[in-house]
C-alpha cells in the first residue's frame, strides 16, 4: 500500500511535483535560470506537463488543464497522477512530495489519487516479487488547503479499493467460499464493523433454495455473511443495505463455458469484494451511516450433485424458479440476499455483480449497466457521485414487457430471458426479490481488464468502491 501524508516542509533534495497553472511562481523550488526559462517556453507552447530532471531529483510540474467539466478535468489529473507514478518509479524513488502552488486542492487530491491507485501491483506469487516491486512508498503532499481529513479519506479508499483488487485477483485455490468469509472477519476487526457468516447449516435452514443449489456441485460449502456498521451517530433511521455477488470461481456449472470464457473467472465475486470493501472504508473513515453488508458465496461447478437444466429451485421468498441456465447463478444467490435483506426494512439496497456478458458487452469496460426501482432523486445522486469519482452508470428501462421473458409454465419463473435484452432480464429477475428501492448495478465490463487501463491496473480494478464510498459520504439527515 502506498502511505499518503501532508508535510509542512519542503527539503531541497525532494522530488517534487508542482501543481499549478501557466502564471504560478517556480522561483522557490531549486531550479535554474535556464530550467525556469525552459518551463516558461513549453508554457507558451502550451504543454500540461514538463519534467525537469536535476539527475539527484526529479521535478515534474503540471499545469492545470481546462476540461470546461469539472469531472473531466478531475480525471485528467488522476491519469497524469498515473503516469507521473511510473515515471517516478522507472527512477527507483521511494519518496515524492506533491506541492500545491494555487490552492487547487480538488485537483491535487485527484493527482495524488491516480498516483497512488495507479502503484497497485498484485505480485504475491511472484519469486521475484522484492526486486519486481515498485520503489514509490510514500506520497507527501504540501498545501494550505488540503486539511488531514481529506488526506485521511483518501488514504482509506485508496487502501480499500486495492483490498478490494487484491480479492479479485486471488485465485480460487486461496479464496474459496470460507476463506473470502474469512477475509470480511479481518476487515470487521481491523475497521470494526459487525461480522456474523452463516454456514450450509444456517444457509439451509434459512431456505436459502438458490445459494444451495448453485453449491450442489462443489466440495467446497457455501457461505453467506452478513456486516453491519452502525454509528451512534448515524443519520439514517432505516439502513442502506448493499448487497454482493460472491461466486468465487464460476464454470458455467453444467452449462459449462468456453475455456475463453472461463480462464478469469476468478473475478466473479468482485461484486462481494467491493461490498466488504466499502463497509471497510465506511468505518475506517467513521462515515455517520448505517450500512448493512450482505454477501452469499460460493463457486460453481458441474462437479457433485450439480443442479441441471429444468430443475425446479425454491427460493428463500418461497418462490419457485425454472433453471434453465446454469451459468445464470448469480442471480440466484443474490435473489437469496435480497430477499433476506427484507428484514432490515432498508432505505435503498444496491446490489453489485459481474452478472451478465450483455451488460459488458453493451457499454465495454467505460461504464456501469444501472437499473432499479429507486426514485429518480436517488439515481440522479448515485449518477453524480459516478460521476465525481469517474465510475459512471449507464440506466437501463426495466419495462414491465421484459419481465414477461421470464415467465414459464411450469414455475414462478425461469432463471434466464432468451437471447435478446440479457442485462435487463437478469435486472427483472432480481426486482422479484425486492420490496423496497433498489438500485441494481452490473459491473461485468469494468471490474476485471485484461491490460492496465491508466489507474485502473491489469486484473482487478475495484470498480465501486470509490462510487459507493463517495455517494455514502453525500447522505445527510
Amino acid at each position: 500500500m502506498t502511505t499518503i501524508k501532508l508535510t509542512s516542509s519542503i527539503s531541497p533534495k525532494d522530488n517534487l511535483i508542482l501543481i499549478c497553472n501557466a502564471k504560478s511562481d517556480f522561483s522557490k523550488y531549486g531550479l535554474s535560470k535556464t530550467e525556469l526559462d525552459f518551463i516558461y517556453k513549453q508554457i507558451r507552447k502550451e504543454e500540461h506537463t514538463i519534467h525537469i530532471n536535476q539527475y539527484e531529483r526529479r521535478i515534474l510540474i503540471y499545469i492545470e488543464e481546462d476540461k470546461k467539466n469539472v469531472n473531466y478535468t478531475l480525471e485528467a489529473f488522476r491519469k497524469a497522477g498515473n503516469k507521473a507514478c511510473g515515471t517516478f518509479n522507472a527512477d527507483k524513488a521511494e519518496q515524492v512530495t506533491i506541492v500545491d502552488l494555487d490552492g487547487i486542492t480538488a485537483q491535487v487530491l485527484a493527482f495524488a489519487e491516480g498516483m497512488m491507485l495507479g502503484n497497485y501491483q498484485f505480485i504475491r506469487y511472484k519469486k521475484d516479487a522484492k526486486k519486481i516491486a515498485h520503489s514509490l512508498k510514500t506520497i507527501l503532499v504540501h498545501s494550505k488547503q488540503v486539511s488531514q481529513k481529506q488526506i485521511q479519506h483518501l488514504q482509506i479508499v485508496a487502501d480499500a479499493t486495492q483490498k478490494a483488487r487484491d480479492l479479485v485477483n486471488e485465485p480460487v485455490n486461496h479464496l474459496n467460499a470460507v476463506q473470502l468469509a474469512k477475509e470480511f472477519e479481518k476487515m470487521g476487526k481491523e475497521a470494526g464493523f459487525k461480522v456474523e457468516v452463516f454456514n450450509k447449516a444456517k444457509i439451509a435452514a434459512l431456505k436459502m433454495g438458490g445459494l444451495i443449489a448453485v453449491n450442489l456441485g462443489s466440495i467446497d460449502p457455501p457461505t453467506f455473511t452478513v456486516m453491519e456498521y452502525k454509528p451512534k451517530n448515524a443519520v439514517n433511521k432505516k439502513p442502506y443495505m448493499l448487497v454482493g455477488k460472491g461466486v468465487v470461481y464460476d464454470t458455467g456449472g453444467v452449462s459449462i463455458k468456453p475455456n475463453s470464457g472461463m480462464d478469469t473467472m476468478k473475478c466473479d465475486m468482485a461484486g462481494s469484494a467491493v461490498v466488504g470493501c466499502t463497509m471497510y472504508a465506511i468505518a475506517k473513515a467513521g462515515l455517520p451511516v448505517h450500512v448493512v453488508g450482505l454477501v452469499p458465496a460460493t463457486d460453481n461447478r458441474p462437479g457433485m450433485n450439480a443442479y441441471v437444466p429444468g430443475d425446479i429451485i425454491t427460493m428463500h421468498n418461497g418462490m419457485t424458479v425454472e433453471m434453465l441456465n446454469a451459468d445464470a447463478e448469480g442471480r440466484m444467490i443474490l435473489a437469496d440476499a435480497l430477499s433476506y435483506g427484507k428484514k432490515y426494512n432498508p432505505e435503498l439496497t444496491i446490489d453489485l455483480a459481474t452478472l451478465t456478458g450483455a451488460a459488458a458487452a453493451a457499454i465495454g469496460k467505460y461504464g456501469t449497466v444501472a437499473m432499479g426501482t429507486a426514485d429518480k432523486k436517488t439515481f440522479d445522486a448515485l449518477k453524480d457521485s459516478g460521476e465525481r469519482v469517474n465510475e459512471r452508470l449507464v440506466e437501463f428501462p426495466m419495462w414491465e414487457e421484459y419481465g414477461d421473458l421470464l415467465k414459464t409454465e411450469i414455475a414462478d419463473m425461469k432463471n434466464i430471458g432468451g437471447p435478446y435484452a440479457g442485462a435487463i432480464t437478469a435486472g427483472k429477475f432480481l426486482e422479484k426479490f425486492t420490496s423496497y428501492p433498489w438500485i441494481h448495478l452490473d459491473i461485468a465490463g469494468p471490474a476485471f481488464i485484461d491490460s492496465a487501463w491508466d489507474y485502473k491496473t491489469k486484473g482487478g480494478t475495484g470498480i465501486g468502491v470509490r462510487l459507493l464510498f463517495d455517494f455514502l459520504c453525500q447522505i445527510k439527515k
